[in-house]
């Protein structure tokens, strides 16, 4: 399980001991990468004092260096110690996403599919505490890039909230290298996924409830910044997405 976390003092903790409370529940061996990207609060201290309660490795950013980059270590270090089998998840760290989900989402991996996403656009799916803005950015992006870029089984393109199967993601690092995970800002949701559709891999969905009531301090996605971002990776990709191929790069 990997968690970028940026500034979450007042969230990990809470969503560290769901998680532990997850696995206990389910008897599923979770292990946690928690990727501190630079933060300036007690993140990283809150994540050491798991230690004794869950098997958690830790990585710190000197700097703030964007959900990308955290995505791109955390990712690179769970594919480096995942056997055949596992399941690796990404959620945010803020409490947005529950823990409770997972077991479905694993499920929906054993069943089959080598990508599932948590999704905010399937029947039963709830949204609770999002401003009406972040609400319509993240429809407009999911309909743009379902439209320049259909992927069957998929409908919400920038959920976070994800399971791969531990080889989807082997096959993923063969064929890109580096350059898997190599955006950094929240375009990288959007862009980990148009990757992957080039490769032989099935993807899934389960319905989300997100639940941003539940988060504690301020958003940190930069709307306009995201938006421009997004905009340049859609017309990458759609114009052939030079260097995409190149591995090891």
């Amino acid at each position: 399980m990997v968690l970028a976390a940026f500034n979450e003092e007042q969230n990990l903790g809470g969503l560290l001991r769901k998680i532990v409370e997850q696995s206990r529940e389910t008897s599923l061996p979770f292990e946690v990468i928690v990727v501190d990207d630079g933060s300036t609060d007690r993140t990283w201290q809150i994540a050491e004092a798991f230690r004794d309660v869950l098997p958690i490795t830790t990585i710190r950013h000197p700097v703030n260096m964007g959900l990308g980059r955290s995505l791109a270590d955390g990712l690179a270090a769970a594919s480096r110690i995942a056997n055949a089998g596992d399941v690796v998840v990404t959620m945010d760290a803020d409490e947005s996403h529950p823990p409770g989900l997972i077991p479905r989402m694993f499920r929906a991996v054993r069943e089959g599919n080598d990508v599932v996403i948590a999704s905010r656009y399937q029947p039963n799916a709830r949204i609770r505490g999002l401003s009406v803005r972040r609400c319509l950015l993240s429809y407009v992006a999911a309909a743009v890039s379902k439209a320049l870029f259909p992927i069957p089984g998929v409908r919400d393109y920038t959920s976070g909230y994800r399971a791969f199967s531990s080889e989807s993601l082997h096959i993923a690092y063969q064929r890109y290298g580096r350059g898997f995970v190599d955006q950094s800002g929240f375009q990288v949701t959007i862009d980990i996924l148009l990757k992957m559709r080039r490769l032989p891999v099935v993807f899934g969905e389960v319905p989300l409830v997100l639940r941003y009531d539940l988060k504690k301090g301020p958003s940190k996605l930069p709307a306009m910044k995201t938006i421009k971002a997004t905009l340049r990776l859609l017309l990458k990709h759609r114009l052939g997405g030079k260097g995409l191929l190149a591995a090891n790069s």
